[in-house]
Parts: structure tokens; sequence; C-alpha cells
């Protein structure tokens, strides 16, 4: 049995109206989900304010309500609680409701616009590696031990979160690796959360249709560091100019890491080739199967973060050597001819100008890079004509296409990537809407030895166009492409 005046400990209370002694059986913040003896918290969202389902949810059996406005009639055995904000005050409840499950396990979070997925991805395998039970909360999958449970958000809701934390603590892990997204921490998704330690990989244009500026995308960020536990470490990347702007207000212990400036976990990229990259880190010259100076980056930060969870440097080295690329990020097939066609989720200018970069420096001088992207649709429009003009200057020949259109128009959405687009680049663009048929194209331009970046969607297997997802995967089209073409 647990009592309401149990859940909402710690929460921040303005008034209370009723009795706190009585049974909750269940926290919900969707009036849909609400049973008997449900805790109901009307959190302000970006498309309805849950307070105006309080009538609705009362009928359904809901015995208490956390608000932040307490309504004029209130019904009899109902208690309320007023609080000054909703989503904060969920994620201490779900947190509570659930055991404090994060502190029950070495709960670390990464967050930056790129690099997120590929660092929790391999400091899950890597822990696995070491012995550890471990859990894993990302992008593309979250995992308890070996259980899958597939994602639907970067960093799920808070009560979503502490569940699958609870269980995790249920099958023994001891260690969980997030990703925390900009979003999470506006929403106070995370609140309530006791984190063991905090990495910043980078940040770069990304959301501005959520956060409208890029300060208020800066913030957000920093927002995770602010709220550390003093007994938490916060890991950032010096070489970011903005790395030293998330831990300024943290009480964490701080620490750096980088590959060209002094910091508390320096290391050096000694050579970058299409079978990986050789780095010199903590005395050792090491070769690792990824692949560019962006998983120079990653690497060195799992590498730091394992230090810092009390993990032998020897052992981490040895073991990180062993460990191949997250799923749909950098993911290489050659075709029968020598066709080289690459898969990455690269979104964001950043990310898609990094992974041409160690496309031009691994490819051989006469060979072709031939680039397959688009933009989603619904999303930051002004990073459309960035990435145009991106794609152009590190690629021969450059095919623009849909990413996921969602509601909008398609060709739309082109028009907006060829505005960054220079007048005499556009001789080697083509525009096919069609993202297979683009892809079916890229394939037959190449020859042996050239590239085919295929960006964008990496690990997703849907396109979304007109609020409907059909079954698309760019890792099974390419290889079904290499086998019908015969190249």
């Amino acid at each position: 049995m647990k009592l309401l005046k149990d859940i909402i400990y710690r929460v921040s209370l303005v008034a209370v109206s009723g009795r706190t002694d009585i049974e909750i059986t269940s926290v919900s913040f969707d009036s849909r989900k609400v049973l008997h003896h449900t805790l109901f918290i009307a959190v302000r969202g970006t498309a309805t304010d849950g307070h105006i389902f309080i009538p609705d949810v009362i009928q359904k059996g809901a015995t208490a309500i956390i608000c932040e406005e307490i309504p004029d009639q209130c019904i009899e055995g109902i208690t309320y609680i007023q609080v000054k904000d909703t989503s904060e005050a969920l994620g201490i409840v779900a947190s509570n409701f659930y055991g404090n499950p994060s502190s029950k396990i070495k709960l670390v979070g990464v967050t930056g616009t790129n690099g997120k997925t590929t660092s929790v991805t391999l400091l899950y395998r890597l822990f696995r590696k070491l012995g550890y039970r471990t859990g894993l909360l990302s992008t593309v999958e979250n995992r308890i031990e070996e259980q899958v449970i597939p994602s639907t958000h970067t960093t799920p809701n808070a009560i979503e979160l502490n569940a699958l934390l609870a269980k995790m603590v249920e099958a023994g892990c001891t260690h969980c690796f997030m990703e925390v997204s900009s979003h999470a921490a506006v929403q106070r998704r995370i609140a309530g959360l006791k984190f063991t330690g905090a990495v910043f990989s980078n940040i770069s244009h990304d959301h501005l249709d959520y956060h409208k500026t890029f300060d208020e995308y800066i913030r957000a960020k920093k927002m995770f560091f602010d709220d550390l536990p003093s007994n938490a470490f916060a890991l950032v990347n010096a070489d970011d100019k903005r790395g030293k702007i998330m831990i300024q207000n943290t009480t964490a212990k701080t620490y750096t890491y980088s590959l060209h400036t002094m910091a508390d976990f320096k290391a050096k990229l000694l050579s970058t080739t299409i079978q990986g990259l050789e780095m010199e880190m903590d005395g050792h010259a090491v070769w690792f199967k990824l692949i560019g100076t962006f998983n120079a980056y990653n690497l060195l930060a799992i590498y730091a973060t394992a230090v810092l969870l009390g993990e032998d440097r020897e052992e981490v080295l040895m073991q990180l050597t062993t460990i191949d690329a997250a799923n749909g990020r950098f993911e290489q097939y050659v075709s029968m001819s020598g066709v080289v066609a690459i898969v990455d989720y690269a979104h964001t200018p950043d990310a898609l100008q990094n992974v041409l970069e160690t496309i031009q420096l691994i490819k051989a001088d006469d060979k072709k890079v031939i680039t397959v992207f688009g933009c989603g649709g619904d999303r930051d429009s002004s990073k459309r004509p960035v990435m145009g003009g991106i794609a152009c200057q590190f690629s021969d020949q450059v095919i623009v296409t849909s990413d996921n259109p969602r509601s909008e128009d398609p060709l739309t959405i082109i028009e907006d990537i060829k505005k960054g687009i220079k007048i005499t680049d556009m001789r080697k663009v083509l525009v096919q809407t069609d993202r297979q048929e683009a892809i079916k194209l890229a394939c037959t331009l190449a020859q042996s030895g050239d590239i085919v970046l295929i960006a964008g969607k990496g690990h997703e297997t849907y396109q979304e166009i007109k609020g409907v997802k059909h079954p698309f995967d760019d890792k099974k089209i390419i290889v079904q492409l290499f086998k019908e073409l015969g190249i």
C-alpha cells in the first residue's frame, strides 16, 4: 500500500485540501489512464492543459489531484494538492511512487546535440563486458540487460522512466546509462532522479522549432547540470566552447575531456581509416573499430565516464577495442563491386558535416562521395538550407529526398534545403522525393570505391508521411538494392 503523504514527499506544496493518509494505487498525468484510487497530476502540456480534465478523472475514480490551480468547486472526499509547477511535481511523485529507483542504481545521463545515442549504447555494452548487470535508455531502444523495450522518445516521460528504472533495480542492474534530451530537461521529466554522473558531448543547431532560440536551447541543456547533487560528477567536452557554461552553476564535481586543449582526460587522434581509428589515450596507443573524429570524442567520453565510475583504466581500454558502432551510426555496407554505402542518423548540420568530413578523410582521392539526405517535416526549418550547403560542400553529388515529411509537403522541405545551395553547386544536385528511388539513383551513379552516404534516419525503421508511419529501413533498402542491381 502506498499512501499519498509518502508519494508527495519532497514536493514543494502551495496548499492542500483534504486528507493525505489515503491509499494511492497508481499515478498518471494522462486522463485516459486514470483508474480508481489514482493520483492525477494536471500537467500543462504543449497541446493541452491537464487541468481541464480534472472533472473527468474524478468521475473515473481519481481520489487525489495535483494541480497548479485548485478548482473553485472542490468535490468532497477528493484531495487537492496545489503546487507551483506540476511538471516538476510529476517527476518527484513518479520517483517516490516507484521507490526512488535512481537512488539504488548508478545512473549516468548523457546530453548534447550529437553523440548521445552512441555514448550511452557503448557505455551499456562496455559495462556488460565488464561484468555488470546494466540498463539502457536511448533513442533507439531501452534495455534491461538483454530484454529490449521499444523506445518512443529520447527520454521517456517521468512515470515510464521511473517504472523502467524500478524494473532495472528488480532485475539486479547496478548501472543505467540514459540519454537526456533538452525537451526532457525543460519539461522536467528527469525531476526527482538521482544522477551519479552527467556527460556533455557538444551543442549545435537543433530543436529551435521547440526552444525558439539557441540561447534557450543551451539553457535547457544546462538545467540538467544545475540540478545535479553535490556527490555526482559532471564531465564536459572542453573543446566545445559551451562546455564550461554547462558546469558554471553546478554543485557536482567537475571534469573535462579534450582532444585539443588541457583537460582532466586527454587523448590524441593518431589516424582514421575506413577500418577504424587509432588514438593515444592515457599513454597507450589503442585501435578502435569506430571511425571518425566525432567517435574519437565519444570514445574519450566513454573512457572518462568509466574511470569516474571506478573502473580499471587498462581493462576499460581493452574492452573498448572490441566494441562496434551503435545501430544506425556510421554503419557500412559494401557491394560486390566495391561500392561503399554508409547509413548514419546525421540529421543536424553539425552531425552531417562531421560525417562528411570523416568520409573525405577515409576515401581514396579519385573516388566520389554521393550524399542522399532530406530534412524532417514539422521540425526546425532553419537548419534545412544550412544542411543543403554542407551536403554540397563536402560531396561530389547530392540527391535531396524525403526524410520524415510528417504533415509537410516534401517538395516544400526540399525547396527550403535548396535555398542554402550555391548556384554554382546546383549542377551537382538531383531531386527525388521518393527516398527508396533516391537511394537507388545514388547506387546506380556510384562506381567501385565511391562512398554513398544515406543520412538522416539511421536506426529508424519507418517513414512518417501525413501522420502515418510506413515501414522503411535505409539499411534494409541498401542491402536489397545491392542485390537487385548486382553492383
